[in-house]
């Protein structure tokens, strides 16, 4: 089972408090009421949320906080409303931005002015997201996808050739993989490139309307080259999808010839982007254009590679790229974590409802039902945030060389592949939450819940489609398990599949204390104590991935020796408990990569209120999918019930801390930039509760006409 990369000691130390202040109540009508804090226990243990804050940080703190100070400057930021041509311009303007202070270099070579920083590459990377998600994606097609096609499909040649100008944005570039036909599937794109032995050209051709280029960012307008993917073909042989650098427009700005494309016009989101079509007609490149680190054609037109298999090819070139995949995982964890300190700023300070009382309406989040809208969602993005700091460490171990063998980067693929699904898919649920959960002010745009939803709306299909992903993972779990019961007959496996309830195939340990078939009459208590364990958590998790696992390769197991059609019809009708398994997988290295970051958190209290978050989070998996844990015996009706109380019990117990597991995020105002969350709404709050507690004093308020009655 691929897990995620060990957690290392923070390279930075320092504090850095993190608080959204409100301002002043309104003196004209009497004086402010101020809200009282949600009410704390005697002994409630207290949140260092300025260490807590640095610990959310990661591995790269430092190198966060300036991207943030950037991020905050209004020359960066989005300007809600903005007509779609202007805000192209700017976001191209903002790029030039970034270049000037030196902010997107840091990924390549040193002796082209680079950092060889890829860890820190992408932890600031990602921050843009904070100042526009245009802006965010703009760059990472520019640096990310176009320049490191270059840095790692390429060799020196086209290293000294080409980067430069692509680092300087001289050259704005698109990345041309993508097809209106084929996305996810890569290799069945159908852009050729035939290598001429005559003239020692490859010559691009879309033969087809379904083998245009689409989606790409930079092409409708700024883009002046490409990174072209097609299929190579020499000597009457296809050697599969290769990389081609290919010029695109001239100074002037017009296609070259045999270039054409059209501009995908208005989107739901991103439209800072200039997202366009390219389609090519018999256009020539150099044969020094092929980025040939992983392939390459001699003048004469033969084909080398250093890796023989062509599959094993095609996975290594598309894994230099992960950093995509890698990139999106931590801005949508971002963007989640400013949704949700919106929506509980808010529901800290917005009054609806007099349910305790005769005079005081309740604050939002005292109601069970709006903690148990967000504070699940928080724990979540809690636990993204510890996995995606483990993933960036793995990511820069791969890309330094420091731990580069082939396992390591197949290692890698397979974690993007998981973890990229789940935090776009709970961005874009907690987006959703947290503007319904913030009522008609959620919905306008100041408040920037909505402009967010429609620009990360895209990030749950682009740079690989999360269902498709998710079977990526599926397929290496099962093989996995396949080697290790490679010599099993067929007698062992049955009784394999059939002892799940008890025997386990990675850790041999059962769950016989949970695994009840009859009515468990024990005490809640009792079963809280379990449930609340962290390896009691942990197996229930993990035992649910290694079951599902195992089931589905025992229908599998004959379908290699079945003709291919019988063969594909099997995977098929698995195809989906395979991504709910690859699912569970990486919930449960969420879960796991959670449990690490609560090892390393010192202070008693905020370890306390993390442990809390973090029995959420575990509990949260368990509830959703409890159906399974019944069916298959892994938990008793008493102690399914248990599962949901002691949920109910820890959002009472976390509700008094929820402002402060918000704000050690470290979000300012300038960050969010949602009234909402600037204070205003409880300047509102205090004015009215003054307003109606002066008109009770001087005993001027109206009485009500029920009271009459």
């Amino acid at each position: 089972m691929v897990d995620t990369a060990h957690r290392t000691t923070t390279k930075n130390s320092g504090e850095r408090a993190a608080t959204v202040p409100a301002k002043p109540a309104n003196d004209e009508v009497a004086a402010p009421v101020p809200a009282p804090p949600a009410a704390e226990a005697p002994d409630s243990p207290k949140v260092d949320v300025a260490a807590l804050g640095r610990q959310l940080l990661g591995t790269w703190a430092d190198i966060r906080i300036a991207a943030r100070e950037r991020a905050a400057h209004p020359d960066l930021q989005r300007i809600e409303g903005q007509p779609m041509a202007e805000h192209r311009e700017r976001v191209l303007k903002q790029l030039k931005i970034l270049v000037d202070q030196g902010a997107v270099h840091r990924a390549f070579p040193k002796e082209l002015g680079g950092l060889d920083d890829h860890g820190g590459n992408i932890a600031a990377f990602e921050e843009l997201v904070i100042a526009d998600p245009s802006l965010q994606i703009k760059s990472g097609v520019q640096w990310g996808l176009f320049g490191a096609a270059v840095l790692h499909l390429g060799t020196e040649y086209h290293h000294r050739t080409w980067l430069p100008g692509i680092m300087s944005l001289e050259v704005p570039g698109a990345f041309a993989m993508t097809e209106t036909g084929h996305g996810s599937d890569v290799a069945a794109i159908g852009t050729t490139a035939t290598y001429d032995e005559a003239t020692q050209e490859f010559v691009i051709d879309t033969p087809f309307r379904g083998a245009w280029k689409d989606y790409l960012g930079n092409a409708a307008l700024h883009g002046i080259a490409a990174v072209v993917f097609a299929q190579l073909i020499t000597k009457g042989v296809n050697h599969g999808v290769h990389a081609f650098y290919v010029p695109l427009r001239d100074g002037d700005g017009a296609f070259l010839p045999g270039i054409g494309g059209e501009d995908d016009g208005l989107k739901g989101g991103l439209n800072g982007i200039d997202n366009g079509r390219l389609h090519f007609t018999n256009v020539r490149v150099p044969r020094e254009n092929l980025l040939n680190r992983y392939g390459d054609v001699a003048p004469d037109g033969t084909y080398s590679s250093p890796i023989p298999s062509p599959g094993r090819r095609f996975f290594t070139m598309l894994g230099t790229l992960v950093q995509g995949r890698v990139s999106l995982d931590g801005a949508a964890t971002a963007a989640a974590a400013v949704a949700l300190t919106i929506a509980i700023t808010y529901g800290n300070q917005r009054r609806q409802f007099n349910a305790a009382s005769d005079t005081d309406e309740e604050v939002l989040l005292d109601y069970q039902r709006h903690q148990r809208r967000l504070l699940p969602k928080l724990a979540t993005t809690y636990a993204q945030t510890f996995a995606h700091d483990e993933f960036l460490l793995k990511f820069d171990a791969v890309f330094s060389g420091r731990a580069d063998t082939d396992d390591d980067r197949q290692d890698l693929e397979t974690i993007a592949a998981a973890l990229k699904p789940l935090s776009t898919w709970h961005a874009l649920e907690t987006l959703q939450e947290a503007r319904e959960a913030t009522g008609g002010a959620g919905f306008l745009a100041e408040n920037r819940i909505v402009g967010l939803r429609q620009d990360l709306d895209i990030y749950a299909t682009f740079e690989g489609d999360n269902n498709v992903l998710l079977q990526l993972v599926a397929k290496r779990l099962l093989t996995d398990y396949s080697k290790q019961f490679a010599k099993a007959d067929a007698g062992a496996m049955a009784r394999y599949v059939v002892a799940q309830t008890a025997d386990r195939a990675y850790h041999g340990t059962g769950l016989r204390r949970l695994a009840q078939t009859i009515a468990d009459f024990g005490s809640t208590a009792r079963s809280v104590s379990e449930l609340r364990d962290t390896n009691t958590q942990r197996e229930l998790l993990t035992d649910r991935v290694e079951t599902m696992v195992a089931d589905i390769a025992g229908r599998l197991r004959d379908a290699r020796k079945l003709p291919k059609a019988d063969a594909a019809a099997a995977f098929n009708r698995n195809q989906n408990e395979l991504i709910e398994a690859a699912r569970a997988h990486a919930e449960l290295l969420q879960w796991e990569a959670f449990t690490r970051g609560l090892e390393q958190t010192s202070d008693p209290g905020t370890r306390q209120v993390l442990t809390w978050l973090r029995d959420l989070f575990g509990l949260g998996l368990v509830e959703k999918h409890l159906a399974w844990y019944l069916i298959h015996g892994r938990l008793s009706p008493q102690r399914a019930q248990a599962v949901t109380a002691y949920i109910d019990r820890l959002l009472e117990r976390l509700r008094p801390h929820a402002q402060d597991l918000v704000d050690a995020f470290g979000y300012t105002p300038e960050h969010l930039r949602a009234k909402i969350a600037s204070g205003a709404e409880q300047e509102r709050q205090d004015e009215a509760r003054a307003y109606y507690a002066a008109k009770r004093a001087a005993g001027t308020l109206p009485v009500p006409e029920k009271s009459k009655k």
